[in-house]
């Protein structure tokens, strides 16, 4: 079923939860054909540094370093928001894969009218 597809992360540690079922989401997404996008904020630019999420496991799920790697692999495009990532000091050189530091008018663009998108 083809069409765009937009998953909203703004937890990382403290919310490890939220964060894992959000790229659960995505990887669902991508996998039935949508060109997707998980938009990283708030804390959840965290997720955006390259092992970062090494230590994170949820039980009953793959651990979410895995989840972001097969979200990747299968095409999928992480945007992590610029004002929230520089606030925060991170890295733009310890990225993690497929990811891109963007504003909000390039989600806003990517959104167009009456894209699908939930939130963590």
């Amino acid at each position: 079923m083809p069409g765009k597809f937009v998953v909203s992360i703004s937890c990382a540690k403290n919310d490890t939860d939220k964060a894992t079922v959000g790229f659960v989401i995505a990887n669902a997404a991508v996998a039935s054909d949508k060109e997707t996008v998980v938009f990283l904020s708030i804390e959840g630019t965290r997720l955006s540094q390259a092992g970062y999420a090494d230590d994170i496991h949820e039980d009953g799920f793959a651990p979410l370093k895995d989840l972001m790697t097969n979200f990747a692999a299968a095409g999928g495009t992480i945007y992590v928001c610029s004002p929230c990532f520089k606030k925060r000091g991170l890295d733009e050189d310890n990225l993690v894969a497929g990811a891109k530091i963007v504003g909000g008018a390039k989600l806003v663009e990517f959104m167009g009218e009456g894209i699908p998108s939930i939130s963590y």
